[in-house]
């Protein structure tokens, strides 16, 4: 775990909101001068605090308005069938987002296609790729929120 002090929270804050800000404009900011806080954005890009700077974008403006968060179960937890799973996972730009959970579901992964004869074709692969117990999906009505962490 990273110590951030309350400079620190204000960088990340800002970096957050916008990643394009300009440095000098983070510093003035921030109340640093611009190599202080070149500095502390590089420290914290090192450690991990920072993994990316990316834009977050529309995906009804890019013809993806469709989000499925998917519900995966599976009968074989051995670290074969993991890595397998997880490189069927970093391979498939369809998942944006996917996370092993707790409880009745092992895992869960957020789709976004065009449509659902889209979906369906991800859905033919994924069951088609690797063994599954069950797979369950629930299309997004509306997308309330999506933004940065709560820091």
């Amino acid at each position: 775990m990273h110590e951030t002090d309350s400079i620190d929270l204000a960088i990340l804050r800002l970096l957050a909101k916008d990643c394009s800000i300009s440095l000098n404009e983070i510093a003035d900011q921030v109340g640093l001068s611009a190599t202080p806080c070149w500095k502390r954005i590089k420290r914290m890009e090192e450690q991990g605090v920072i993994v990316a700077r990316v834009a977050l974008l529309n995906p009804d403006q890019l013809g993806l308005p469709v989000s499925v968060f998917v519900s995966v179960e599976t009968a074989d937890h051995s670290a074969a069938w993991l890595s397998r799973f997880a490189d069927l996972v970093a391979q498939t730009p369809q998942i944006v987002g996917a996370w092993r959970m707790s409880g009745d579901v092992d895992y869960l992964l957020h789709v976004i296609v065009p449509d659902i004869a889209a979906y369906d074709q991800f859905y033919r692969t994924l069951i088609n790729a690797i063994p599954l117990r069950n797979v369950s999906s629930r299309f997004a009505m509306e997308r309330m929120k999506d933004g940065p962490l709560p820091i």
